[in-house]
């Protein structure tokens, strides 16, 4: 079955399983730093968040991307940069559903999350790692 799928759905389908990778990164860190060592949750947020798109990084260059590229800092920075641009597209998509429009929250972050998701791929699909 994937020898008939285009080899960029077999990466987009393989980023979506590495963000899904990070979300468990991201919950499990910041729920650590928050409840158990009682750091403040935006600093919990943080470090959740920044580990997450590091170990997203390293699993993606490896196994969605393939990437030889012998400079993998600069494919680093190019990632982290697109993932916290993707971070405020996603505040901001939920600020304009939840705050202004009055839609549900969950509903709004779902779109949110789609709509970013899609950001990060193309981003990285397109210069990070092409």
């Amino acid at each position: 079955m994937l020898e008939t799928l285009s080899p960029i759905t077999i990466k987009f389908f393989r980023f979506v399983l590495v963000g899904a990778s990070g979300l468990i990164v991201d919950f499990g860190l910041t729920y650590l730093f928050k409840e158990k060592w009682n750091m403040n949750k935006y600093i919990a947020n943080g470090v959740g968040f920044f580990m997450a798109a590091t170990s997203n990084f390293f699993i993606n260059r490896s196994w969605t991307f393939a990437s030889v590229d012998p400079n993998v800092g600069s494919q680093y920075v190019k990632f982290i940069l697109f993932s916290l641009v993707g971070l405020v597209i996603n505040s901001m998509i939920v600020w304009l559903l939840n705050d202004r429009l009055k839609k549900n929250f969950y509903l709004s972050k779902a779109v949110a999350t789609i709509i970013v998701t899609l950001w990060n791929f193309l981003s990285n699909f397109l210069f990070t790692f092409r």
